[in-house]
């Protein structure tokens, strides 16, 4: 079965890149240099490559900025309703890049609500800034920014209470977060530094929807418009030669660090250091920051969609779409977490000798921009004799397995690091064979973390442009892809309930997979952590 997971990932990533990269170097049988002495050759391609790597870079910086004192402020301070706040900071995981960007259009640009209160003035200024590289880096910080808080948080779980303790004798409470915690958990908060960095990286919904160019928008053109696969993809190979150092550089700083992740030994509620005065100035900040980067949209597009009516409209038209997206991203993620799961442990046990190519190839895979992975898989699968597979749904399945493997294999990683070997073991010496093993034990003891990965392995699918965009069959759109299509010429109240749409739908296995993760946690052994000072020894993690 270890072996089946790791031909899936061979067949669904690494055979379509090493065949979309080798067909720009091999022409009727000749090596040939000469697509990227076109592409790559000119001072437009080496300006894009500078603004590709600052505008991610800039967003990165940005997220982690804001990110990881909110990620602090809800992990480890006493600040009010910090569960409701952390739940509201996490919404745009399940709301499309572009629909960010077009929520931020319908408050700030032409024709918009500041255009209608403030006048046509203000509203030309604030149009233009937004069409440029600063709307772009608000726009894809606002996406991206969950990524590095709840990573943030999830790293401060992960700190040994003992140290804590012993530096809060010597000193108060924020000290001890800045000089012990921050630095425990540093490797947590890069890695959601470099996560952002890679997906603002191989993002070209907003950028195309802001006119912002980037390599990731020429490449897509250069696909989708003149249907050219080698030009799309050399038009990319500056990003891949980046995902690749990206890659490189975590494998060499964060990976040993990062990826046997695992909760402290004595584990509880997050503790409570107070924020004493500041706590009502910090709560309104907090507040004010979230609302104006996270509810305010949301609310623009509740408003943009005018009456109940455009929803029934806009289900009439796109339920077709809406239900193959429910059902490609269940499929999706179901496989996702199978494969997830086999690659985790795999990496995890260190089972078969390829174990650490597998964990390149996925962080790899994920690193990648989208439209190279697509233009490989129209490469590899685009055959008479493979047409089950590209003009089926199968394709944007293979496609997710491909892009987002690394979620399950990471996640579960995780999971299974927190499950006593000695509980294998046990069972090895009881003669339990391997499968028995797997399925008595760990994959029981690994459930709630399984549930984590299927979850955000939906998100990630039912959310997804990029892949999808390039591969899908003919009457095979999924809502997001029709979304994004009908935004060059579509009615704005129509397309603003599609969002909406969109975000409840994401919004929905969010939220029951928190009741169930709560329902499962409850009546266990709960071991509180000792507060920084004057915490609720009671209270229930974050």
């Amino acid at each position: 079965m270890l072996w089946a997971a790791v031909g899936v990932l061979v067949v669904a990533g690494l055979l379509p890149l090493a065949s979309v990269l080798g067909g720009t170097f091999v022409v009727d049988g000749h090596v040939t240099l000469a697509f990227y002495r076109t592409v790559l050759a000119t001072p437009h391609q080496r300006a894009l490559l500078g603004r590709s790597v600052t505008l991610a870079g800039s967003t990165a910086l940005a997220a982690t900025l804001v990110g990881l004192p909110l990620g602090l402020l809800f992990a480890r301070t006493d600040l009010p309703l910090r569960r409701t706040l952390a739940a509201l900071s996490a919404i745009p995981l399940v709301v499309p890049p572009y629909v960010m960007a077009m929520s931020w259009f319908h408050l700030v640009g032409r024709g918009s609500w500041l255009a209608a209160h403030v006048g046509p003035a203000a509203a030309r200024a604030s149009s233009s800034w937004l069409f440029s590289f600063p709307g772009a880096v608000l726009v894809l910080t606002t996406t991206f920014l969950p990524v590095v808080t709840l990573l943030t948080m999830a790293f401060s779980r992960t700190v040994d209470p003992d140290l804590e303790d012993a530096a809060r004798l010597v000193t108060d409470g924020r000290r001890v977060v800045w000089g012990v915690t921050l630095p425990l958990i540093m490797p947590g908060v890069l890695l959601g530094a470099a996560l952002v960095f890679l997906l603002s990286l191989g993002e070209f919904g907003v950028p195309m929807f802001l006119r912002y160019d980037v390599f990731a928008v020429e490449s897509f053109t250069r696909f989708a418009a003149f249907y050219d696969p080698r030009a799309a993809t050399a038009a990319a190979v500056p990003l891949v030669f980046v995902a690749f150092v990206a890659v490189g550089l975590e494998r060499v700083f964060l990976r040993e660090r990062t990826y046997r992740f695992r909760p402290a030994v004595r584990e509880a509620p997050a503790p409570a250091c107070p924020l004493g005065r500041l706590r009502g100035a910090v709560f309104g900040a907090v507040a004010l920051v979230l609302f104006v980067m996270v509810a305010l949209p949301l609310l623009v597009l509740l408003v943009a969609s005018r009456s109940p009516h455009t929803y029934v409209d806009a289900l009439a038209r796109s339920g077709d779409a809406l239900l193959r997206s429910v059902g490609l991203a269940a499929a999706g993620a179901t496989a996702l977490t199978l494969v997830g799961f086999l690659t985790g442990y795999l990496i995890q046990e260190r089972a078969l000798g390829v174990w650490r190519s597998v964990d390149t190839l996925t962080v790899l895979l994920f690193a990648l921009p989208g439209t190279v992975l697509g233009i490989g898989l129209v490469t590899v699968w685009n055959r008479p004799a493979t047409a089950f597979v590209y003009a089926t749904p199968l394709i944007i399945v293979l496609g997710y397995v491909a892009r987002y493997a690394v979620i399950g294999s990471r996640a579960t990683v995780s999971a299974l690091a927190a499950i006593p070997a000695s509980m294998d073991e046990a069972a090895r010496l009881a003669g339990a064979g391997w499968l028995r093993r797997i399925t008595g034990i760990t994959v029981p003891l690994a459930a709630r973390g399984l549930l984590v990965v299927w979850v955000l392995s939906f998100l990630f699918c039912f959310r997804d442009l990029g892949i999808t965009m390039m591969v899908y069959p003919p009457g095979g759109d999924t809502l997001p892809v029709r979304t994004f299509t009908l935004m060059a010429n579509g009615s704005p109240p129509l397309i603003a309930s599609l969002s909406v749409i969109m975000v409840a739908v994401g919004l929905l296995p969010l939220g029951l997979a928190g009741l169930l993760l709560r329902r499962g946690g409850r009546g266990g052994v709960t071991r509180p952590l000792p507060a920084c000072s004057g915490g609720s020894p009671g209270e229930r993690p974050t």
